[in-house]
Protein backbone atom coordinates (compact mmCIF):
# COMPACT_ATOMS: atom_id res chain seq x y z
CA UNK A 1 0.00 0.00 0.00
CA UNK A 2 1.29 3.27 -0.98
CA UNK A 3 1.20 6.20 1.89
CA UNK A 4 1.86 10.38 1.29
CA UNK A 5 5.40 10.98 2.62
CA UNK A 6 5.30 14.85 4.23
CA UNK A 7 7.94 16.85 5.23
CA UNK A 8 8.26 18.17 8.70
CA UNK A 9 7.17 21.44 7.17
CA UNK A 10 3.90 19.74 6.28
CA UNK A 11 4.93 19.36 2.41
CA UNK A 12 4.51 16.75 -0.23
CA UNK A 13 7.90 14.80 -0.54
CA UNK A 14 6.66 11.79 -2.51
CA UNK A 15 5.02 8.35 -1.38
CA UNK A 16 6.45 5.02 0.31
CA UNK A 17 5.34 1.73 -0.27
CA UNK A 18 4.18 -0.16 3.28
CA UNK A 19 4.23 -3.71 3.81
CA UNK A 20 0.85 -5.29 4.02
CA UNK A 21 2.26 -7.86 6.38
CA UNK A 22 3.41 -5.05 8.86
CA UNK A 23 0.50 -1.98 8.35
CA UNK A 24 -2.11 -4.35 6.62
CA UNK A 25 -2.61 -6.54 9.69
CA UNK A 26 -6.34 -6.89 10.89
CA UNK A 27 -5.74 -5.42 14.59
CA UNK A 28 -6.92 -7.84 17.05
CA UNK A 29 -7.92 -6.16 20.95
CA UNK A 30 -7.26 -9.16 22.64
CA UNK A 31 -3.47 -9.12 21.65
CA UNK A 32 -3.14 -5.72 21.95
CA UNK A 33 -4.63 -6.39 25.83
CA UNK A 34 -2.65 -8.98 26.55
CA UNK A 35 1.09 -7.28 25.30
CA UNK A 36 -0.16 -3.77 27.22
CA UNK A 37 -0.71 -6.32 29.90
CA UNK A 38 2.84 -7.87 30.17
CA UNK A 39 4.59 -4.45 29.44
CA UNK A 40 2.86 -2.74 32.47
CA UNK A 41 3.34 -5.78 34.55
CA UNK A 42 7.45 -5.64 33.55
CA UNK A 43 7.33 -2.54 35.23
CA UNK A 44 5.80 -2.58 38.39
CA UNK A 45 8.50 -2.04 41.06
CA UNK A 46 6.87 -5.38 43.51
CA UNK A 47 8.43 -3.41 46.33
CA UNK A 48 5.15 -3.20 48.75
CA UNK A 49 5.83 -5.36 51.96
CA UNK A 50 3.78 -6.62 55.03
CA UNK A 51 5.33 -7.71 58.20
CA UNK A 52 5.63 -11.54 59.13
CA UNK A 53 5.66 -12.75 62.19
CA UNK A 54 9.10 -13.17 62.61
CA UNK A 55 10.16 -9.55 61.19
CA UNK A 56 7.57 -7.80 64.18
CA UNK A 57 9.41 -6.59 66.95
CA UNK A 58 8.68 -8.18 70.71
CA UNK A 59 8.45 -10.47 73.14
CA UNK A 60 9.07 -14.33 72.22
CA UNK A 61 7.27 -14.96 75.84
CA UNK A 62 3.75 -16.62 76.04
CA UNK A 63 0.86 -13.57 76.97
CA UNK A 64 0.36 -15.91 79.61
CA UNK A 65 -0.11 -19.59 80.62
CA UNK A 66 -1.03 -22.76 78.38
CA UNK A 67 -4.08 -24.03 80.52
CA UNK A 68 -6.51 -22.60 83.33
CA UNK A 69 -7.18 -18.81 82.17
CA UNK A 70 -10.28 -20.14 80.26
CA UNK A 71 -8.97 -18.44 77.19
CA UNK A 72 -7.70 -19.43 73.89
CA UNK A 73 -3.65 -20.78 74.20
CA UNK A 74 -1.74 -18.10 72.59
CA UNK A 75 1.77 -18.89 72.02
CA UNK A 76 3.10 -14.86 70.96
CA UNK A 77 1.41 -11.29 70.87
CA UNK A 78 3.51 -11.15 67.54
CA UNK A 79 0.34 -13.08 65.95
CA UNK A 80 -1.73 -11.63 63.08
CA UNK A 81 -4.69 -11.44 65.71
CA UNK A 82 -3.65 -9.04 67.84
CA UNK A 83 -3.17 -5.45 67.78
CA UNK A 84 0.29 -4.56 66.10
CA UNK A 85 1.03 -7.78 64.95
CA UNK A 86 1.85 -9.33 62.08
CA UNK A 87 -0.44 -8.84 58.62
CA UNK A 88 -2.08 -12.41 57.30
CA UNK A 89 -1.81 -12.88 53.83
CA UNK A 90 -0.81 -9.69 53.24
CA UNK A 91 2.13 -8.56 50.08
CA UNK A 92 5.70 -9.30 49.93
CA UNK A 93 8.40 -8.05 47.59
CA UNK A 94 7.96 -9.82 44.63
CA UNK A 95 8.15 -9.66 40.61
CA UNK A 96 4.81 -8.90 38.74
CA UNK A 97 6.80 -9.98 35.70
CA UNK A 98 5.42 -12.89 33.50
CA UNK A 99 6.38 -14.42 30.23
CA UNK A 100 4.60 -13.49 26.64
CA UNK A 101 6.15 -15.46 23.17
CA UNK A 102 8.20 -13.51 20.98
CA UNK A 103 5.13 -14.29 18.24
CA UNK A 104 2.97 -12.47 20.54
CA UNK A 105 4.73 -9.58 20.92
CA UNK A 106 5.49 -9.27 17.43
CA UNK A 107 1.86 -9.78 16.66
CA UNK A 108 1.04 -7.18 19.17
CA UNK A 109 3.39 -4.45 17.35
CA UNK A 110 2.37 -5.24 13.99
CA UNK A 111 -1.78 -4.70 15.13
CA UNK A 112 -0.69 -1.48 16.80
CA UNK A 113 0.86 -0.30 13.89
CA UNK A 114 -2.28 -1.26 11.51
CA UNK A 115 -4.57 0.25 14.11
CA UNK A 116 -2.94 3.65 13.66
CA UNK A 117 -3.02 3.21 9.71
CA UNK A 118 -6.42 2.08 9.34
CA UNK A 119 -7.89 5.08 11.74
CA UNK A 120 -5.79 7.56 9.28
CA UNK A 121 -3.72 8.24 12.53
CA UNK A 122 -0.65 7.41 10.81
CA UNK A 123 1.69 9.94 9.42
CA UNK A 124 5.10 9.25 7.09
CA UNK A 125 7.70 12.25 7.57
CA UNK A 126 10.89 12.36 4.93
CA UNK A 127 13.04 13.00 8.30
CA UNK A 128 13.04 15.33 11.36
CA UNK A 129 15.05 18.30 10.65
CA UNK A 130 15.54 20.83 13.75
CA UNK A 131 17.49 23.47 14.98
CA UNK A 132 16.62 22.53 18.97
CA UNK A 133 14.71 24.93 19.83
CA UNK A 134 11.12 23.91 21.35
CA UNK A 135 9.59 27.21 20.14
CA UNK A 136 9.98 26.38 16.34
CA UNK A 137 8.78 22.71 17.24
CA UNK A 138 5.99 23.29 18.76
CA UNK A 139 5.20 25.58 15.62
CA UNK A 140 5.84 22.72 13.08
CA UNK A 141 3.73 20.17 14.91
CA UNK A 142 1.10 23.35 15.23
CA UNK A 143 1.45 23.08 11.10
CA UNK A 144 1.17 19.79 11.00
CA UNK A 145 -2.08 19.34 13.57
CA UNK A 146 -0.09 17.22 15.87
CA UNK A 147 -0.73 17.74 19.78
CA UNK A 148 -0.60 14.13 21.11
CA UNK A 149 1.81 12.22 18.98
CA UNK A 150 4.95 9.53 19.37
CA UNK A 151 7.40 9.99 16.99
CA UNK A 152 9.72 7.30 15.77
CA UNK A 153 12.87 8.22 14.22
CA UNK A 154 15.59 5.96 13.12
CA UNK A 155 18.64 4.29 14.71
CA UNK A 156 19.35 6.87 16.75
CA UNK A 157 17.26 9.97 17.94
CA UNK A 158 18.66 13.40 17.95
CA UNK A 159 20.09 14.70 21.11
CA UNK A 160 18.86 17.73 19.72
CA UNK A 161 15.48 16.67 19.03
CA UNK A 162 15.23 14.71 21.95
CA UNK A 163 16.08 18.08 24.52
CA UNK A 164 13.74 20.50 21.98
CA UNK A 165 10.63 17.78 22.61
CA UNK A 166 10.56 16.97 25.89
CA UNK A 167 9.35 20.34 27.33
CA UNK A 168 6.22 19.76 25.25
CA UNK A 169 3.30 17.70 26.50
CA UNK A 170 1.77 14.77 25.45
CA UNK A 171 5.10 15.02 22.68
CA UNK A 172 7.25 11.52 22.89
CA UNK A 173 10.12 10.40 20.77
CA UNK A 174 11.89 7.15 20.46
CA UNK A 175 14.35 5.40 18.16
CA UNK A 176 13.17 2.40 15.90
CA UNK A 177 14.27 -0.08 18.47
CA UNK A 178 12.61 1.16 21.27
CA UNK A 179 8.71 0.84 19.55
CA UNK A 180 6.59 -1.01 21.87
CA UNK A 181 2.46 -1.69 21.74
CA UNK A 182 2.50 0.68 24.52
CA UNK A 183 3.70 4.05 23.65
CA UNK A 184 2.26 3.71 19.99
CA UNK A 185 -1.44 3.24 21.73
CA UNK A 186 -1.06 6.17 25.04
CA UNK A 187 -0.45 8.86 22.08
CA UNK A 188 -3.26 9.71 19.67
CA UNK A 189 -0.81 10.29 16.40
CA UNK A 190 1.85 7.61 15.68
CA UNK A 191 4.94 9.88 13.35
CA UNK A 192 7.88 7.45 11.32
CA UNK A 193 10.65 8.73 9.58
CA UNK A 194 11.12 6.47 6.18
CA UNK A 195 14.31 5.50 8.59
CA UNK A 196 11.40 4.15 10.97
CA UNK A 197 9.76 2.45 8.52
CA UNK A 198 12.32 0.28 6.55
CA UNK A 199 13.54 -0.71 10.09
CA UNK A 200 10.44 -1.49 11.74
CA UNK A 201 9.29 -3.74 8.53
CA UNK A 202 12.81 -5.17 8.86
CA UNK A 203 12.46 -6.09 12.33
CA UNK A 204 8.78 -7.45 11.81
CA UNK A 205 9.22 -9.24 8.61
Amino acid sequence: MKVAVKSFDNKDMGEIELSETVFGVEPRRDILARVVNWQLAKRRAGTHKVKLVGEISGTTAKPFRQKGTGRARQGTTRAVQFRGGATAHGPVVRSHAHDLPKKVRRLGLKCALSAKRAEGKLLIIDKVDVSGKTKEIAKQLSTLGLSSTLFIDGTKTSDLLVKAIRNIPKIDVIPSQGANVYDILRRDTLVLTRDAVHQLEERLK
